[in-house]
This record gives structure tokens, C-alpha cells and sequence, in this order.
């Protein structure tokens, strides 16, 4: 009992510490975002699909970039990161930027990591979490170890409201 209580604050300080940076990086704030994704016309899940078709994602958020939802899906080919920009409209390729340096090659070894251990897509969790969360929409994924094990962390969202969740990827 005591393991999950701590588990537990482990869990709500990491996801507070995650949504203040987030709140705070996205251009317009988490309300500008909220009415940006759930205006969207592909879903995370659909953005995933695109990215597979051409390497592994390792992560994937709707963001607003110069005043623009665009999706960012973090992936990994023949060894090579990338960070691949979509349209949320079309779901089209608007752009893939090589990681090969700086703190964005680091997170994206980071996350390549804890997927190279996991037994199940980032495609797969998140259909579980928005199947499971009626009316949300999911946001962001992101994967990392939780206590030796690969979770994602997705963030879902239904008018302003945001919700976080954790899902085992093993």
C-alpha cells in the first residue's frame, strides 16, 4: 500500500510538472490549443498512422507553431531522427527536420529507448485511453520509463478541459 501511495505522488508530481511546462510553451496557452486540436480534422491517432508508414514514432503533440496547429511526431529510421511535421487538416507531410544534435537528439534517444522496450505502439495506447475517455481527444504522447517500465504519458482533451493519463506499454 505504502509503494502505491508514493507510485501515486510520483505520478501527480511528474504530470504537474509536465503540464506547467507545457501550459507554458504553447503559443496562446492550453485554451488556444484545446480549441486548435479539437477543431482538427485528423486525430493523433491518424498522425501516427501517416509517420509509420515511413519509421518508428517515439512521440507525437499537437502544438501551435508562428500562431499554426501543426502535429510534431518525433521518429526514428535506419537509426536517424526526425522530427516530422504534419498538416492537421490534411494529414500531409509538411516538413521532416533530421535530429542529429542538441537537446531534441538527446530527448529523441531518450524516447527511442523506452520504445525499443515496448510491446505495444504508441498508436495502440492511444486508442485505448481516447476509447476509454469518451468525448476526449488525445494531445500528446510521450513515452518514458516508470519504475524500470515504458509508459506514455498522454494528455487528452474534451472543450477545455485536459485530462492526463498513464498507459503501460509492456
Amino acid at each position: 500500500m505504502q509503494k502505491a501511495a508514493v507510485f501515486f505522488g510520483l505520478v501527480v508530481g511528474v504530470s504537474l510538472v509536465c503540464w506547467n511546462s507545457f501550459s507554458q510553451e504553447q503559443e496562446g496557452g492550453p485554451t488556444a490549443l484545446a480549441k486548435a486540436v479539437v477543431g482538427a480534422k485528423i486525430s493523433l491517432e491518424q498522425a501516427l498512422d501517416v509517420v509509420s508508414r515511413d519509421g518508428k514514432p517515439l512521440s507525437a503533440r499537437f502544438e501551435i507553431e508562428d500562431g499554426m496547429l501543426q502535429v510534431s511526431i518525433y521518429r526514428v529510421k535506419k537509426d536517424q531522427f526526425a522530427e516530422v511535421i504534419l498538416d492537421p487538416d490534411t494529414g500531409a507531410v509538411a516538413e521532416v527536420d533530421p535530429i542529429t544534435s542538441g537537446s531534441d537528439y538527446n530527448v529523441a534517444q531518450d524516447r527511442n529507448a523506452v520504445m525499443t522496450k515496448a510491446k505495444r505502439s504508441l498508436r495502440a495506447v492511444l486508442t485505448q485511453s481516447v476509447n476509454g475517455n469518451v468525448g476526449f481527444r488525445a494531445a500528446i504522447v510521450v513515452p518514458s520509463f516508470k519504475d524500470g517500465h515504458p509508459v506514455a504519458a498522454i494528455t487528452l482533451v474534451k472543450g477545455d478541459q485536459w485530462k492526463k493519463v498513464s498507459m503501460p506499454l509492456d
